[in-house]
């Protein structure tokens, strides 16, 4: 008498719960950061935080990190790290000022021209990396010491001896591009909602949120440009398949040295975008400008899902992450705890998404 065996499903097209699949998200564990830490300064801060004008307080901070960790977790994704980031903030902000205020130059031209010279010294951290073979860990922590030193001599030489270059806000205050990169946007509108009664105001009836800091803006449309093109196209692919397995990419057809070294140069222009804004909104430039930022980005970067193996991530988890930076180190002035615990918290949260985040490799690799 014979037996019927059972069918066996195929498991390339076995279908996978809701579940398995939303724990297989690199977002995952930033979007809980996030919710616990609401949680948390929703029971022990002060209400105001939760106003739209406290909003936009830990947003900005948050902002201007994020505009970092994208660029940060794109190379990240791609297998690569580069710790220049925050002095290449210094560099490429100590290149705009001199633009415009030691030679005079229009926005419309100094900003293309201080995104060009960052994308340069990007293609010259890839260049090395890849032509050598050393660890972008090593050449880009060589780049962090050779740009903070160069715009420390670079700032004595274009103002006679100082290490601070101001009269910027003075010479690109006339210029139509200067509220792109400064200031708030629809301040007309929150005008009219302050007029509705729909936001707070002042004793006067002016708005106490004058806008949307362009920090945010830039921060948002960044995040999702970086997700669509993770996601939706070819290049995103390639990005995943150079971190994951360089060699196992390039016997693929994937132009790998390319697409490593295209990411070193978007990841210095993300550093040269926040150069300009905080050059623009503070109207001079610094060479501490940047100081530790690419920690905070890489952090940011870790606690948004990217595996520091390479291969997996998320722009919008770098985004979540960053949000989590600007709540905490804001979040603790309203509160009555010492604001030296951020750094606690910052190095507790890192080694919680590693632990997290090698636990969802193992599950989507299968390993043991």
């Amino acid at each position: 008498m014979s037996t019927i065996e059972p069918v066996k499903v195929d498991e390339r097209i076995k279908q996978e719960s809701w579940m398995a699949q939303l724990m297989k998200r690199p977002e995952l564990g930033a979007i809980a950061g996030v919710v616990l830490v609401t949680i948390f300064f929703l029971l022990t801060a002060d209400d105001a935080m939760f106003t739209l004008q406290g909003f936009m307080n830990f947003m900005t901070p948050a902002a201007q990190l994020g505009i970092l960790a994208i660029g940060a977790s794109l190379l990240m994704i791609g297998g690569e790290f580069d710790l220049s980031l925050g002095s290449m903030v210094a560099f490429a902000g100590l290149f705009f000022a001199a633009c415009v205020v030691n030679f005079g130059t229009p926005l419309f031209i100094a900003i293309p021209a201080t995104l060009a010279f960052a994308g340069m010294v990007g293609a010259i951290n890839g260049q090395i990396v890849l032509r050598t073979g050393l660890p972008s860990f090593i050449v880009t922590l060589a780049f962090l010491f050779i740009l903070r030193g160069l715009s420390l001599v670079g700032l004595k030489w274009a103002t006679g001896g100082s290490t601070q270059l101001r009269g910027v806000r003075q010479a690109v205050e006339n210029d139509p591009l200067a509220g792109f990169f400064s200031g708030d946007a629809f301040t007309s509108l929150f005008v009219k909602l302050a007029e509705m009664g729909w936001i707070d105001t002042f004793k006067n009836g002016t708005p106490k949120v004058k806008g949307v800091p362009v920090e945010i803006l830039w921060f948002v449309a960044l995040a999702l440009l970086a997700t669509y093109i993770l996601l939706r196209t070819p290049a995103g692919n390639w990005i995943f398949a150079s971190g994951g397995d360089a060699n196992a990419a390039s016997n693929s057809g994937v132009p790998v040295r390319k697409v490593k070294i295209s990411l070193f140069m978007v990841t210095a222009c993300c550093a040269a975008l926040l150069a300009v804004i905080q050059v623009i909104d503070a109207g001079s430039t610094d060479a501490r400008r940047g100081f530790q930022k690419e920690f905070e980005a890489i952090i940011a970067a870790v606690i948004g899902g990217c595996l520091l193996t390479g291969g997996y991530g998320s722009a919008i988890g770098a985004f979540f992450g960053a949000t989590i930076f600007g709540m905490v180190v804001i979040g603790l002035t309203y509160t009555n705890f010492d604001q030296d615990w951020f750094q606690v918290f910052l190095g507790g949260m890192l080694l919680l998404a590693v632990l997290f985040n090698n636990m969802i490799r193992k599950r989507v690799t299968g390993e043991r």
